[in-house]
């Protein structure tokens, strides 16, 4: 029997704490992918060759591309972190966007991304144009940052990038609080507005 004079009258039984429900992992496999595109006329610069531009917006469709299916659902870019131009990319090459997950963490990934072409005029293996790292948050309905399943690297190239990927985080957050220290003590001593 329960004793009755123990239970506090007049307050309801506390509700439990909502678990955070287990997302599973998914390997790196699970979400790379290549977008392909011919590049044309109208991509290009004053200098004839494809603007940087371009390029850019096609490594962004394919990292967003890779977030949103890794993480099942919305992503958006919250910081490219670094774009390397390594040679031109000219009309008439078939550029091969091909991206991957390197890192997640809470609710961001970092996705890699390499470029890259095909020459129409020449023979050989296609060459390396560029290269980035983004970072992606995955968002709800309402915008809000939402969980994304961990990234499980299968290979000890995914696990490399994954420790590459660490790296560039540890760097973007100290840059990041050391620009916002030095922002405060300017304005502390009156030389911003």
């Amino acid at each position: 029997m329960i004793d009755s004079s123990a239970v506090p009258q007049g307050r309801p039984d506390p509700l439990p704490t909502p678990a955070v429900p287990v997302i599973p992992g998914k390997p790196t496999s699970a979400s790379r992918i290549t977008l392909s595109h011919i590049m044309s006329a109208h991509d290009t610069n004053l200098l004839g060759t494809v603007h940087g531009g371009v390029v850019m917006k096609l490594v962004d469709d394919a990292a967003g591309a890779v977030a949103g299916r890794h993480s099942g659902g919305p992503a958006v870019t919250g910081a490219m972190d670094e774009m390397a131009f390594l040679e031109p990319v000219r009309v008439g090459d078939l550029l091969h966007v091909k991206a991957q997950v390197n890192w997640t963490g809470k609710t961001s990934m970092e996705i890699g991304v390499r470029v890259v072409a095909e020459r129409w005029n020449e023979s050989g293996p296609a060459k390396q144009v560029a290269s980035a790292y983004l970072v992606f948050v995955a968002v709800d309905a309402d915008g809000q940052p939402r969980r994304v399943p961990q990234v499980l690297p299968e290979t000890d190239r995914d696990r490399r990038r994954w420790q590459e990927a660490q790296i560039r985080r540890t760097h973007r957050l100290a840059r990041r609080r050391a620009i916002v220290e030095l922002r405060r003590e300017r304005a502390a001593e009156g030389l911003e507005d």
